[in-house]
């Protein structure tokens, strides 16, 4: 990282000078953080557009190539090349396993999949109608509560034990939420299956046969959960560090990740997309609500399309598309009536000149709902398996900001625009 440039400043006749930093990719940013006290001014940058809020060497996006990396590697050669748990190790360790350290990995995470028996009691405490992130959020706070026995975040093998911790049970966790909406028994996971086949056989197994996992299904599953590992400092991540950043345990900062995440306007933009196509209904509706989308004052807004990030294609949105049809193809749904809508759309979409020129393409959630759906995952469940998958970002995120000898509790500033200073009047004065 260098910082050999600066940025000069002129506040009232008085100059003052900033360090430029330089990273690996992307941007430079200008180092503020004597702003204060050189100037006595802070600056104001609403939803963060132009602010650095950390260093990390884990994710780098570019919205204008339309480029994801984890670690350096593209995005499209980890999901097509490596699984989730490969994928993983990488975030957590900073390099791609090698086959024996790939191996040691897996068996490690598959000793820690069962979750503390009373904890299946506080499932019993959510009436079972109650949204699955409700549930999560609960639970997942819920592990320090049982596993305080690693709680020396200034330990390395403290911190890895935390982390492997819940990189294992978060399957177990989603699928438990989802057996108890539906009635069903919870599944005990199998350590002869990987992670993503396990994940299936919690969910969909029941103990009146054994569950044979679909290869295609398994894959693309898998796929997602790649996809969605990490995506730099969004909402959900910013808060994880947020919350770490006071010293919380990592269970209670992957707590407040997933309520974050649970917002429609982060993690529940696949669950949106579903909800719109029910709303179109039909292949023949489909012009009429693009006319709607380009209306300006039409509230109805086109759902999985453009990204606030990617001003180009969403890489994701490619390798999902693929997984998409390969597994339509696979379960036999090219004509069901759904699919067959959302391909119409994404179709009118990349050719009308409104949407080209604006670059709205379609983005990883509109793919990824369909996918789900196809693969028996309901529609409140999409933001879990989110979840699921994210962790493993975030809780790299917290390892990485509290090993930063740099990092500090995050305290924002505000720009202050209330009532001015006054005193209070007495009680019979009061208007």
């Amino acid at each position: 990282m260098s910082t050999e440039r600066t940025a000069t400043l002129t506040v009232d006749g008085k100059t003052v000078e900033f360090p430029v930093m330089t990273g690996t990719h992307g941007q430079d940013v200008i180092d503020i953080r004597t702003l204060g006290g050189k100037t006595g001014l802070f600056t104001y940058d609403s939803g963060f557009l132009s602010t650095a809020s950390c260093k990390s060497s884990i994710t780098f996006i570019d919205g204008d190539k339309g480029e994801l990396l984890y670690r350096g590697y593209p995005i499209e050669q980890l999901a097509e090349q490596c699984n989730f748990l490969e994928v993983a190790y990488l975030l957590k360790n900073g390099e791609l396993p090698n086959a024996q350290q790939k191996t040691a990995f897996e068996g490690t995470i598959k000793n820690h999949t069962m979750v503390h028996d009373q904890m299946t009691k506080f499932y019993s405490g959510f009436r079972r109608d109650a949204h699955p992130m409700a549930v999560m959020v609960g639970v997942v706070g819920a592990l320090s509560a049982f596993y305080h026995d690693a709680m020396d975040f200034s330990d390395a093998d403290h911190r890895s034990v935390s982390i492997n911790r819940l990189i294992a049970k978060l399957p177990t966790i989603v699928a438990m939420a989802y057996k108890y909406n539906k009635g069903e028994p919870f599944m005990y996971p199998r350590n002869d299956l990987d992670y993503t086949a396990n994940f299936m056989h919690m969910m969909f197994g029941t103990p009146c046969e054994k569950y044979e996992p679909n290869p295609v299904l398994v894959r693309a599953l898998d796929v997602i959960f790649t996809l969605h590992a990490d995506h730099e400092q969004n909402a959900s991540t910013s808060t994880v560090r947020l919350a770490g950043s006071s010293g919380a345990n990592p269970f209670a900062c992957i707590s407040a990740g997933i309520a974050c995440l649970w917002g429609p306007a982060h993690g529940g933009a696949n669950e949106a997309c579903l909800n719109m196509l029910e709303e179109i209904g039909d292949v023949s509706r489909v012009g009429e609500y693009i006319k709607r989308a380009k209306d300006k004052n039409d509230s109805f807004k086109l759902m999985g399309f453009g990204h606030r990030v990617y001003k180009n294609f969403d890489p994701r949105a490619k390798l999902m598309g693929k997984v998409c049809s390969d597994v339509l193809g696979e379960l036999g749904l090219e004509n069901d009536r759904l699919f067959k809508l959302a391909k119409e759309l994404e179709k009118i979409a990349l050719e009308d000149p409104y949407f080209v020129e604006k670059k709205l393409y379609p983005n990883v959630d509109f793919y990824s709902g369909i996918v789900q759906k196809a693969l028996g995952i309901p529609t409140s469940m999409f933001t879990c398996i989110f979840a699921l998958a994210r962790t493993v970002g975030w809780i790299t995120q917290w390892e990485e900001m509290i090993t930063d000898p740099e990092y500090k509790i995050g305290r924002p500033r505000q720009l202050y625009v209330g009532a001015a200073r006054r005193d209070v009047p007495a009680l019979d004065q009061r208007s």
